[in-house]
């Protein structure tokens, strides 16, 4: 289902996923005119259920959003499908273009377009993504408990991943891959650990009918296991801004790019904000739904304190 996109509204939401549609709900609910454009593409989609958020604990993300979108509605917000190609400013805020040709103008924008998972280039690996391949502890540790788990480096954290699933599991596995072999130090806390390490390039990631059955390294060697961990290169979907003079930056834990704003979703550019994953990397789903509401709330607050002035200048000249 979506909605017919109008020609106007005071914000509209660039992302329809936790962050976009708790924004729009603050905003609706405020009694804005809010659109949420969604290219449909949300990060989560391979996975079997959200975790970590108290409510919905194991929904599967399709019907989270689903519920989300229908709550938005409820308040008179319109959900549209469609991919965001460009933005710019124009009288009275913003135009926003979408791919297939339609424009929007908005007093506000709203960026919540979440991430892009850049993996390893090892054959077998993205196939099994967000299956029995995994990247967060807290959003998939339970699930793969107590199974055989490798760790696929791929920069400075991954030690830091490999002792988190290490509560999951006895039974770890650390392959280095193309990286540099971890310090002294951090050899001995693996091995402190029980964390087995494994030098060498993997050539590829091994299946079955079940899902992963091992890790081929370059060398012909076979390690056995069900369940793999790797830290995505995280990037921000927000190439659609450079014509705002917004450009995503490195992130200052290395983990990726991500495009800056500030607590409470203010972006540099006046008029453009930003919240969820493009903000915050590393943030689950609650935190980018709360992160979403606060900026729809503070984007309110400053459209109200844009019509109190002038109200005041129009009431000065009567």
């Amino acid at each position: 289902m979506t909605d017919e996109l109008k020609d106007r509204y005071d914000v509209v939401v660039i992302g329809g996923g936790a962050a976009g549609l708790n924004g729009a709900l603050m905003l609706a609910r405020a009694r804005r005119s809010v659109a949420v454009v969604d290219a449909g593409e949300p990060r989560n989609a391979p996975a079997e259920g959200v975790h970590g958020l108290l409510g919905r604990e194991g929904m599967p993300p399709s019907e989270l959003l689903a519920l989300g979108r229908e709550e938005v509605r409820r308040y008179g917000g319109h959900v549209v499908s469609g991919a965001v190609g460009g933005a710019k400013r124009s009288e009275g805020g913003f135009t926003v273009s979408l791919e297939d040709g339609r424009e929007v103008t908005a007093r506000r924008i709203l960026v919540t377009t979440g991430l892009v998972d850049r993996l390893p280039e090892i054959a077998g690996l993205r196939e099994r993504w967000g299956k029995d391949v995994v990247h967060c502890p807290y959003c998939h540790g339970w699930e793969v408990r107590d199974e055989p788990i490798g760790v696929v480096a791929t920069g400075p954290m991954s030690v830091h991943g490999a002792l988190l699933f290490r509560q999951w599991t006895a039974d770890l596995v650390f392959f280095t891959h193309d990286q540099p072999r971890p310090s002294d130090e951090e050899v001995e806390k693996l091995e402190a650990r029980g964390v087995r390490i494994v030098d060498g390039a993997i050539e590829r990631v091994e299946t079955g009918p079940d899902g992963i059955t091992g890790v081929r390294l370059a060398s012909g060697e076979l390690v056995e296991r069900r369940v793999l961990t790797v830290a995505s290169k995280m990037e921000a979907r927000a190439g659609f801004l450079e014509d705002l003079g917004l450009v995503p930056v490195e992130h200052p834990s290395g983990m990726g790019v991500h495009l800056p704003a500030d607590p409470m979703g203010r972006t540099a550019v006046e008029g453009v904000w930003a919240a969820g994953n493009v903000v915050d990397l590393s943030a689950q789903v609650g935190s980018v739904a709360a992160a979403g509401a606060m900026a729809g709330a503070q984007i309110n607050m400053e459209l109200v304190n844009e019509e109190t002035a002038a109200a005041v200048e129009a009431h000065r000249a009567k």
